[in-house]
């Protein structure tokens, strides 16, 4: 069972900052697997979220928040069994800003992470492909990532910059709440709402794209798709359209994670008079 013994906001800072210091001085080696298992384990979540979405008969609100629900099981991973996530290694920042990591090692945690997430992601595009998944549900599946693929390649650019931003404001938040929980269940909780609200509003995650997106235009190209609207839904994504919006949601995750909640709660709750190792 859970427990209502949680850190309290300024502790959460504090193992935040800890873990940051943590996260950029582990060798290069174990990084770049645990980054790889991220982007398996979020792969995993856009799974989930496919299926639900492949049940068009569910009312649209009904659907959103049961692929929301059902893709917390990638963050749950990430946070429980342990990996290391670009929009959540975001909140790194808060070591920075405290003089305890330095901008250039947290950047290169960002890039080294963000790139092996990316592999994990088309590890996961490729086995979950090879098993045959977009058949579920009689081919459904197949069109509900094709159609997923082509309305995230299709948004105008500033909407997306700002779909993103919300998101990892989100994403950050629940990882602020997990990390205020003791308990696996404490965890559990505080990721569930934040990531349910992301995917219900259309929040724009950089990972999950990296798997959605991928798995949505090798559905297409292989000719999986069972409805009209899917096969046209198909001819929509593109090499430059994936990239187009990996970009803008990587830029709108980096705002709504390291800005709106990095930064902003390290002026709220950073005990003054600490000094890093810069000062």
């Amino acid at each position: 069972m859970g427990t209502f013994d949680v850190l309290k906001p300024d502790e959460i800072e504090q193992a935040i900052e800890a873990a940051g210091i943590k996260k950029t001085g582990m060798p290069p080696g174990k990084m770049i697997i645990l980054g790889i298992l991220a982007g398996v384990f979020i792969g995993i979540g856009g799974l989930m979220l496919g299926l639900v979405l492949s049940e068009t008969e569910l009312p649209f609100i009904v659907a959103r928040i049961l692929g929301g629900v059902s893709f917390c099981v990638g963050l749950l991973l990430v946070v429980a069994a342990g990996a290391e996530l670009f929009t959540g290694n975001n909140l790194i920042i808060m070591a920075v800003l405290s003089r305890k990591v330095t901008w250039k090692a947290y950047a290169k945690n960002l890039t080294i992470i963000l790139l092996c997430n990316f592999i994990g992601a088309l590890i996961a595009v490729a086995i979950l492909f090879l098993a045959d998944v977009g058949s579920i549900n009689g081919g459904a599946t197949a069109d509900a990532f094709i159609k997923l693929a082509a309305a995230k390649v299709s948004i105008p650019p500033l909407t997306l910059f700002f779909k993103a931003v919300f998101c990892n404001f989100m994403v950050c938040l629940a990882i602020w709440l997990a990390t205020a929980g003791r308990s696996l269940f404490d965890k559990l909780i505080g990721i569930l709402f934040p990531i349910t609200t992301f995917i219900v509003a259309g929040g724009e995650h950089s990972i999950a794209n990296m798997f959605l997106i991928p798995m949505g235009f090798i559905q297409a190209y292989a000719g999986n798709a069972t409805s009209e609207l899917a096969i046209a839904a198909g001819e929509a994504i593109s090499i430059g359209g994936i990239f187009y919006n990996f970009g803008l949601a990587i830029l709108g995750n980096l705002v709504g994670g390291a800005v709106m909640v990095g930064v902003v709660y390290w002026f709220a709750f950073h005990k003054k008079g600490e000094k890093g190792e810069g000062e």
